[in-house]
């Protein structure tokens, strides 16, 4: 069987990539590599459980390319976490807005060190999270039927917020990695 430590395929080579993002990304790794247990098989092939990261995330540095870096990773490491038959199809509301928090985090630290830069969704999705309506936003436009969601979300007060702010507003996800099906190796 695999050991996670095979799990994502993410070369960490020296190239043109922001140095902050390769030391993330290896935080972000950690746990599963720690962990040592084995990944789901299936007749010794995954089974859609291989994140595959893109090769331009270690050579693009726009900064909300990398943001979305950032909210990939955490979406993958949080699938596996969940689980399940196929963890490249596990969704659950915690792992939705952990991710989109940290995608925010991420954008919004690019842009105290540079605030030059904008980008139309990441700037709307931090006043989101703001106005304090991240969870009611994630539950909105990308909520399952399946998801428990939390007690105290404020869905009348972020309606009201929604409809004077975010008008004709039309959510992203900007995955940069695919989950693929892999093999074990030779």
């Amino acid at each position: 069987m695999f050991k996670i430590a095979n799990l994502l395929q993410v070369s960490l080579i020296w190239v043109t990539y922001a140095a902050n993002m390769r030391f993330l990304a290896l935080l972000m790794l950690f746990p599963l590599v720690a962990g040592g247990s084995e990944i789901y098989t299936r007749d010794g092939v995954t089974d859609g459980d291989t994140f595959y990261l893109a090769p331009s995330a270690f050579s693009n540095d726009d900064p909300a390319f990398q943001s979305w870096v950032t909210y990939s990773l955490m979406k993958s490491t949080c699938q596996l976490k969940i689980g399940g038959e196929n963890p490249a199809r596990a969704s659950s509301f915690e792992c939705e807005l952990r991710s989109r928090r940290h995608l925010i985090n991420a954008w919004l630290e690019k842009q105290q060190q540079n605030q030059q830069i904008t980008d139309e969704y990441l700037d709307i999705l931090a006043q989101v999270q703001e106005a304090g309506f991240l969870g009611e936003y994630t539950a909105r436009f990308f909520g399952k039927k399946h998801w428990q969601l939390p007690d105290g979300l404020r869905v009348a007060d972020f309606q009201i917020w929604r409809k004077a702010n975010l008008r004709h507003h039309r959510p992203q996800t900007r995955i940069t990695g695919s989950w693929n099906f892999g093999t074990r190796p030779p």
